[in-house]
């Protein structure tokens, strides 16, 4: 909105359709919520036991600026075991969240009109995120049938000057499409050739479901040109948490530090200990979890693909989303989403919210139970298209 008081810079509406989609549902009272990725599961029990034991031992305080020194050594752990690679202390930062992390790298490395090559379709806060640190994001589209695989030829013809860094995110909000080894090692030469920095969204990587998950910072030659953002939120069914971290060369680090100290100056300390509890119960904690919502997605796709006007990839590579092909109705995202909504009762995402290659798609989050999938596609099933 339009007001003097209100920096002209939000005067045009930057809402995001993630944040439009909780008062859409408000709506109805029988809406089944296919949007938003908020797992419908709570946190384990004995991550919240045991941030709360430590809460009333007394860790309510400020932690160390760059975050919890043993949660840094359990994140220093967690790679050296399940990867190989060896961290440094020195190369972690504890962040408020995967997109506090994103954000807090971005202002980091970009001066005034550095453009950020996006993976697109994207997690929708890119753009916005990019634009607060001063730059200008770059949409460098993906299509289905190419698997959703990063183009290089597309990629090197968007680079210039003035670009700085590439965004990744495998595997991919909202795709579920994961980037193959190949594939990364190619990104890795244009970034290489190019001089570019790769910010590796790495926020679903439990769930990768046709091969294990390979960091974007373990391509040869990437380690010292790659920032990676995790989060707990997704991995550990977290988001209320608001717990992530940050990969990246010293150097980084010790600037991100420098402007957090001015944002959030520490991450909740009583959430850092949760992170703590949920890397040391990982291997009890993650498999049943990820079991079902991997269960969950692919019935949703045999659903999807039981409608003659939706398709998506089977089986899905990864992720809990689906990314459908509406293409056949004829409608457009917003249309089509717009009247499953009003006919349906059943609240999903427009692909172009994701970026202009995500038009004639919608996205479907897999965060309610079985039960409520069959009931979803069953009404869109009835549906006039």
């Amino acid at each position: 909105m339009k007001h003097r008081f209100i920096s002209k810079k939000y005067w045009k509406d930057k809402s995001t359709a993630m944040g439009k989609s909780d008062e859409l549902a408000k709506g109805f009272d029988d809406v089944i919520n296919l949007s938003l990725g908020d797992p419908d599961l709570i946190t384990d029990d004995r991550i919240i036991d045991a941030a709360f034991a430590d809460a009333k031992a007394g860790h309510t305080k400020y932690t160390d600026f760059r975050g919890d020194p043993e949660l840094r050594a359990a994140i220093r752990d967690f790679y050296g075991e399940e990867y190989g690679i060896d961290l440094q202390d020195e190369e972690i930062f504890v962040a408020a969240s995967g997109c506090h992390g994103m954000y807090l790298a971005l202002e980091a490395i970009l001066d005034p009109d550095d453009e950020v090559i996006l993976q697109t379709p994207y997690f929708t806060p890119y753009p916005q995120q990019v634009e607060l640190a001063g730059g200008i994001p770059v949409e460098l589209p993906t299509f289905e049938e190419e698997d959703f695989k990063i183009n290089t030829s597309r990629l090197e013809s968007l680079i210039n000057e003035r670009t700085k860094a590439l965004v990744i995110n495998t595997p991919s909000n909202p795709t579920g499409n994961c980037l193959t080894e190949e594939n990364m090692r190619e990104i890795g030469e244009i970034a290489r050739k190019y001089d570019l920095i790769v910010i590796a969204d790495d926020i679903y990587t439990a769930f990768s479901y046709q091969s294990p998950f390979v960091p974007f910072l373990s391509i040869p030659g990437m380690r010292e040109r790659t920032i990676t953002i995790n989060s707990f939120s997704k991995n550990f069914t977290m988001t209320g948490w608001r717990i992530g971290n940050i990969i990246a060369p010293d150097y980084l680090i010790r600037t991100i530090q420098t402007i957090n100290e001015n944002v959030v100056f520490t991450a909740p300390s009583i959430s850092q200990r949760a992170a703590i509890a949920a890397l040391k119960y990982r291997r009890s904690v993650q498999p049943p979890m990820v079991e079902e919502y991997r269960s969950r997605t692919y019935y949703a796709a045999e659903l999807v693909n039981g409608i003659e006007w939706m398709s998506t990839a089977y089986p899905p590579k990864g992720s809990f989303y689906l990314f459908v092909n509406i293409r056949k109705s004829g409608l457009t995202s917003e249309q089509a989403a717009e009247q499953i909504l009003k006919e349906a009762h059943v609240l999903t995402l427009p692909g172009n919210a994701f970026g202009r290659c995500g038009e004639g798609y919608l996205r479907i989050a897999c965060t309610v139970g079985k039960e409520k999938l069959k009931e979803a596609f069953e009404r869109i099933a009835r549906m006039e298209i």
